[in-house]
């Protein structure tokens, strides 16, 4: 069968209140010795009696334990109010950016055209100034991916000539022909040419045409 817990009371009775304060209080005093003893602790206690007795135990010195004990309290008060202090501050960080995200999200929102019914004619100007600054350089942008990617083509192109006129060497065969860029060179230079031949007017069939002298 389990008992169940006895409440605490104070002893009404003067005289047992007195056996039982002498009995606990040595029996204190004595549990307090033997932990500063056996755990090397510092220890100091203080008791009053009823009538105003002292009784006290300190391992060393009671001054020194007890100012020991104010330091130790005022340095928790402040490290209490400093992290006291930095929670509200990060509180206040936190609100900030909270305020800057939303602000963000409806900057976002509008970007995307959607919730433009409460813009003015300005901020629908300013927003149409923002897309037009990110169209320009997105396309910067593209245009300077492509031209990397042109320049490694090209380098690729240059190996790729180099290995193949080394194989051409080693195998005695004909080299390939000539790149699509160097027969467009070719080809401009031939018309350049050709252009300069016959450069006068000439009236009739081929075989039969006169020669038209400019008048004067």
């Amino acid at each position: 069968m389990v008992r169940g817990k006895t409440q605490m009371r104070r002893i009404e009775n003067a005289t047992s209140r007195q056996v039982t304060f002498s009995k606990r209080r040595n029996g204190l005093l004595k549990k307090a010795f033997e932990l500063s003893v056996l755990c090397d602790a510092e220890v100091a206690l203080i008791v009053f009696s009823p009538r105003g007795k002292l009784y006290e135990f300190a391992s060393s010195s009671m001054h020194e334990t007890i100012e020991r004990y104010r330091r130790h309290r005022k340095d928790v008060r402040t490290d209490d109010a400093v992290t006291e202090q930095n929670m509200q501050h990060l509180q206040h960080e936190v609100a900030e950016m909270v305020e800057k995200i939303e602000l963000l999200e409806v900057s976002k929102r509008k970007l995307m055209g959607e919730s433009l019914g409460s813009c003015s004619t300005e901020e629908l100007q300013e927003i149409e100034r923002q897309l037009e600054r990110s169209v320009s350089s997105i396309r910067a942008r593209k245009m300077q991916v492509f031209q990397q990617q042109i320049e490694q083509l090209k380098e690729k192109e240059k190996i790729l000539r180099a290995e193949n006129a080394m194989l051409c060497e080693k195998y005695g065969l004909q080299p390939l022909q000539k790149s699509n860029e160097e027969r467009e060179n070719l080809l401009c230079v031939e018309s350049s040419e050709k252009s300069d031949v016959e450069t006068e007017l000439f009236i009739g069939p081929p075989e039969g045409r006169i020669k038209r002298t400019p008048q004067k």
